[in-house]
């Protein structure tokens, strides 16, 4: 749910809560406290329920129930492609020919499957959530063409050192050696502050225990010597909390730096996540077992590492193998 919290107008208590950029006020009738806080969840979940059933109700009170998660800022995109079509519906009206209908348009349009498979997979989220809700009896299936296979490309060690003596901006060094050493995620990395870098443990943390956002694992890493380096002449200079920063703010994206860097050494496929897969690729083909890679990179399962990563161990089916010598 979105966060609310009580506040005093003209002697009573009211809750006060955020709706995307509007700010929501509803007073209790109270000047009790503690009359207030029995009656605020109740009366809060009753003021953010959706007012209608269809998908565009229903999609807007998923997004104000899930507000401040990563996948909220995904769905308004996602709803540009969806509202037209589905917006109107009732859930029990929505068919499979509804999806196929949409699935075919947006292939027109250029759009590959993987982009169509998210965009059907958050209108499923929302009628599941619904129906969790009691908001409409049964969740309708919502047919989506079949997830593309992972992007499999990585780069190897020599062109990440490439990368990084080709990379303009001091921050952008940092920011490639700070996740090919951790594994941290795009978001993870420019997110993360001085207060969580223990120098003198040479450990990161990067999860913040004030986020409580729900997000994907961020594990708490051990820092190598290149890092260690990269980190003590960085922090020397800064001037934010901010470990990747810039004249004086934090940075947002790195991405179209990135881009100029990798095209500049021939690898013009390059993302902050092909960084992650690297990491997760080196550490398989070294040897590491699936339940160290998996706990390194945040992993909760280590069987979802192994289906990906096993491949490119060379230890993976090794006894199995050497079982079949003839």
């Amino acid at each position: 749910m979105p966060e609310w919290k009580l506040n005093r107008f003209r002697g009573a208590f009211c809750i006060v809560w955020n709706e995307g950029d509007t700010r929501r006020r509803y007073s209790l009738g109270t000047s009790d406290h503690e009359e207030a806080l029995r009656l605020a969840p109740a009366r809060f979940a009753e003021l953010t329920r959706p007012s209608g059933t269809t998908v565009e109700d229903l999609w807007s009170g998923y997004t104000n129930d899930r507000q401040g998660r990563p996948v909220t800022g995904t769905m308004k995109h996602t709803w540009k492609a969806l509202a037209k079509r589905f917006g109107p519906l009732e859930p029990s009206q929505l068919t499979a020919a509804h999806c196929r209908a949409h699935i075919e348009d947006r292939r027109k349009a250029g759009i590959k499957d993987g982009t169509i498979h998210t965009e059907l997979g958050h209108l499923r989220m929302v009628l599941l959530w619904a129906e969790k809700q009691n908001l409409i009896s049964k969740a309708p299936h919502v047919e989506r063409p079949g997830k593309p296979a992972p992007k499999d490309a990585w780069l190897t060690r020599e062109e990440v050192r490439a990368l990084i003596d080709t990379a303009q901006a001091p921050h952008l060094k940092l920011a490639i050696r700070l996740m090919i050493a951790t594994g941290a995620r795009n978001e993870a990395a420019l997110q993360l502050t001085w207060d969580r870098v223990d120098l003198e443990r040479e450990t990161v943390s990067l999860r913040d225990p004030l986020d409580t956002t729900r997000r994907k694992g961020r594990a708490t890493v051990p820092v190598n010597a290149s890092l260690k380096a990269a980190l003590v002449e960085a922090k020397s200079a800064a001037l934010t909390p901010y470990v990747i920063e810039w004249a004086g703010h934090p940075i947002k994206s790195i991405k179209k730096g990135l881009k100029a860097a990798a095209r500049a050494i021939g690898r013009p496929d390059t993302s902050p996540h092909m960084l992650r897969h690297s990491v997760a690729v080196w550490l398989a083909e070294d040897g590491h077992s699936m339940d160290e890679i998996a706990q390194f990179l945040g992993h909760k399962n280590s069987r979802i590492t192994a289906s990906v990563y096993a491949r490119f161990s060379p230890t993976h089916l090794r006894k199995l193998a050497n079982s079949l010598d003839v």
